[in-house]
């Protein structure tokens, strides 16, 4: 049983380090699409700058979440631990929502039908 902790800490870890590597890796992709665009055409390149950036965020806050998850689950499964991560979690959802809401201008539930079909 000790093993299965041991790995279940280094995945939720792995997870961890992919999440973070997701957000920056994003923001610096987003930073190079920016400097083509910007070379490429005049506009409001600044508003697809912070898409793509707010993209990376969220998609690494998914991965942060899911690793902060299967270390409290798994590895320490304490009352004490478990409300840490409820706050985190929470903490993490409005920053989710937050930055969904500042990429698309609506909040995830707004959106159109066919909108949702496609994702």
């Amino acid at each position: 049983m000790e093993n299965f902790r041991q790995i279940m800490d280094i995945v939720g870890t792995s997870v961890d380090g992919v999440g973070v590597l997701i957000v920056v890796g994003g923001a610096l992709l987003a930073t190079v699409r920016l400097a083509f665009r910007r070379v490429q055409t005049a506009g409001s390149y600044y508003m697809s700058y912070r898409q793509d950036v707010g993209r990376a965020i969220l998609l690494g806050l998914e991965f942060l979440i899911a690793g902060d998850l299967i270390r409290t689950v798994v590895v320490a499964p304490t009352m004490q631990n478990v409300a840490v991560l409820g706050l985190i979690v929470l903490i993490r959802t409005f920053l989710s929502l937050s930055l969904q809401f500042e990429i698309e201008g609506k909040l995830p539930w707004h959106r159109a039908p066919s909108q949702i079909a496609r994702d």
